[in-house]
């Protein structure tokens, strides 16, 4: 039972830090004061992904085709970055229409298209054929959940120290250049 949880804490964390999600959500939560909002939009975004391919064990691959997640996950991220630059000058005149407004809405959506097929999900699939899908499953949760925190806190303390106009220009040019990664 302690392998079953302990060897997915393990790999997923270390596979995932630094990673493009954790990068996503620290810029999220530089945009935000509702940190604990975008919190549980990532994690509900990482239990359905990860927990659809703990079920499907390792047939995830064959559920949708690799290149279209990644173009899908690429338009994505792009159209996040075009949306920070687009609206990093008008805080409150279009605070309401902001899509930004709802970090749990922005977190889950970015997380759940852009973890499709990635080596969490397909980490979570392969350790499942093996150990335990409820405990794998709550091995990568706390994982992930961990790394999301650590990333939400730094956020919260970028978006403290650095200038609104910088860091939505840092975002917008991140999340474009994420996009745009995907497509090679």
């Amino acid at each position: 039972m302690v392998p079953d949880i302990l060897i997915p804490v393990i790999v997923v964390g270390l596979a995932e830090l630094g990673d493009k999600t954790q990068l996503s959500t620290l810029l999220l939560a530089s945009k935000t004061d509702k940190h604990l909002h975008l919190l549980l939009g990532v994690i509900l975004a990482f239990l359905i992904v990860d927990g659809i391919a703990i079920l499907a064990g390792e047939w995830i691959a064959h559920i949708a085709p690799g290149g279209l997640i990644k173009i899908l996950s690429g338009a994505v991220f792009i159209i996040f970055g075009l949306v920070i630059l687009i609206f990093r000058n008008r805080r409150e005149e279009t605070k309401s229409k902001y899509h930004f407004e709802n970090p749990f809405y922005s977190g889950f959506i970015m997380i759940f298209v852009s973890e499709w097929g990635d080596k969490t999900q397909i980490a979570a699939g392969l350790f499942a054929t093996k150990y335990s899908g409820l405990m794998v499953l709550t091995g990568i949760i706390l994982a992930l959940s961990l790394l999301s925190i650590i990333a939400i806190y730094s956020g919260k303390f970028i978006s403290d120290k650095v200038n609104r106009e910088t860091l939505a220009k840092i975002a917008g040019i991140s999340f474009i250049l994420m996009g745009v990664a995907f497509f090679f």
